[in-house]
Order: C-alpha cells, then structure tokens, then sequence
C-alpha cells in the first residue's frame, strides 16, 4: 500500500487524499509526505497509523521527513507508529486542552481514558461536553463491539482556537461497515452499506426494526445529527464507499431539524474509491454552535422513533404470498 500525506487534508478536501490511496500490496505500507508544510485533520493521522500497525514497523517504508511541520507530526505520536526517525531537539508542548496524540483503543478502560483526556479539549461546561463525548463514546464502541479489528481503534483530536472547533478522527482495518451490516440487511455495495449504518435503528446485530437493548443502531445516526445541527463535515468511508455530509445553511425555524435518509441531508457521495480495509470515521464540531444536549437528544428521539415505525409499518404493508 501507498500513503502520500499532502500539505492539506481537511475534511472539506479529504476527497484527494482519499482517491490517491493505494491499496495493492497490503502486506507492505509506503509512506511519503509533502515536503515543504504539512497541515491535516486528525484523521489523516489515525489512518496513516491504523495502516501501520496493520502490516507491522518491519513492512513500513518511510521517506524521511523534510517539511518545517513535520514537528507536529512528531508530536501527535504519527512517528513512534510509522517508525519515522524522531527530532530529540523536539520540546514536547503541554497537550492538556490542546490536543490529543493518536492513541490505540482496545478496550473500555483505554476508552474511558481517553475521553478524561479529551474533556478538557472541548473548552465547554459540562451539560454541553457531553455531546462529544457521547459521538466519541459511540464511535469508539462500534469498533470495540463489531469491527473485529484485530489492532483497535486508532483515535485523536485536536482543538482549533481560531475557529473554536474540535477535529475528531478514528480509524479501524477490521472487517468493515458492509460485512457488518450485512449480517441482518441487505446491502448491494459498501456505500449502500454506509447509507444504511447512518440510517436510524439499522444494526448488523439484528433484523428487527430499533435494533436491540444492547444496541439500537443509534451510534452513527446521532454522530451524523450533531454534524447537521451544528452544520459541520462529517465524513465516513469505508470498503470502496465514501460519504461525506457537507455544511449547510443555518435553519433560524428549525435549528433541529433531522432527516433520517443521509442521502437527503447536502452531501457528497462515491462509491468507486481505493478500498479501506475496515471504518474511517471524521468530524469536525464547532463549539460555538453546539446546542442544548436535551433539546438536541430530544430531536434525535423523536427522528428515530418515526424512522423505526415508519420501517415496520411499510415492512407489514408488504404483500405476502402464500
């Protein structure tokens, strides 16, 4: 496989990056830069190391490092997973309401860590955190309970005080949104695959309608809501399917208005890029703009709950033959 880190890669423009990923060999990782500066979402990020850990340091190739910014992939953790020779001159700054370096997540106490440290990040009082770090929680969660990702879940984060936002980026290579998905739905390819995991009570853990007590195939839909609401990017990609939730216009009327198909929120959408061997998950949330959590997790409710009923009713309304 082939990974070029460009100077920008952004949610708004990851498309590029995203098209010239080569997959062939998956047995080996080679990795360049763009060598005069360097600024990506921490998405980029997490991919570059999930690619890493999945081939092993022995089977990654990596062009050293030329570009004055490199530094600030040294310090997000990028190097110790690429296996990149590190700057010792390098003074590490204090993270703590800044950033979070990419970390591995494999288990429920590493994922509760996490957020500890991504709590003071948000810059937010505490009833408004916890939107964030329910999409972080949820995230996370998916991969630990269905990705089947031998390696984890790779994840960071950094705060951006000029626009007052929060990138977030986690990344799996375990057996993908369609395999998953697929268990108890159908599913033509993997952006179809992807269209359903945004849909609300669609689960791979079961065909009924709501999904489970242990899980309700709410993970992805709420994620895709706080982006919407907060008219932010958010990207999913997975197998060769991409879907990316664009901005929108503010909605003075209906601030919290949700729409259960993805495909009718602005969006763009691919369903021929290279092949990523599991889950890609970004999102870009504007703090200033993040709403009260009651009203926000009162909308959601009441989205899901139609969109559920909905689908029972037109499953009953169906012919049958006997």
């Amino acid at each position: 496989m082939k990974l070029h880190i460009p100077n920008s890669a952004f949610l708004g423009n990851i498309d590029c990056f995203i098209r010239n990923f080569d997959n062939s060999d998956p047995a080996s990782l080679e990795i360049t830069a763009n060598q005069k500066w360097i600024a990506v979402h921490p998405l980029v990020l997490v991919m570059t190391a999930a690619l890493a850990a999945r081939v092993g340091a022995k089977n990654v190739v990596c062009r050293e490092f030329e570009a004055k910014s490199k530094h600030y992939l040294q310090r997000m953790g990028l190097f110790e997973w690429i296996g990149a020779a590190a700057d010792r001159g390098l003074v590490e700054h204090e993270p703590a309401g800044r950033f979070i370096p990419i970390q591995r997540i494999r288990s429920s106490s590493e994922l509760e860590r996490f957020i500890t440290e991504m709590i003071p990040l948000l810059h937010l009082e505490p009833p408004h955190s916890q939107t964030i770090v329910y999409i972080v929680s949820e995230l996370a969660r998916n991969v630990l309970e269905h990705a089947e990702s031998e390696h984890g879940a790779f994840l960071s984060a950094q705060y951006y005080k000029k626009s007052n936002s929060i990138r977030i980026g986690i990344a799996d290579t375990g057996i993908g949104i369609r395999r998953a998905i697929t268990r108890s739905h159908a599913a033509a390819d993997d952006l179809a695959a992807i269209r359903l995991a945004l849909t609300p009570g669609i689960t791979g853990t079961t065909t009924r309608e709501g999904g489970t007590a242990q899980n309700a195939g709410a993970g992805l839909f709420f994620t895709k809501s706080i982006a919407s609401v907060n008219r932010d990017f958010l990207v999913v990609y997975s197998g060769s399917g991409f879907y990316k939730l664009l901005k929108k216009a503010e909605d003075r009327k209906n601030p919290y208005l949700l729409r259960e198909d993805p495909f009718k929120d602005r969006h763009s959408a691919l369903d021929a890029v290279p092949a990523w061997p599991g889950t890609v998950v970004g999102i870009d949330i504007t703090l200033d703009r993040t709403g009260e959590f009651d009203a926000l997790l009162d909308a959601i409710r009441m989205t899901y709950g139609r969109a559920v009923r909905d689908r029972r009713s037109a499953r009953y309304r169906k012919p049958r033959f006997t």
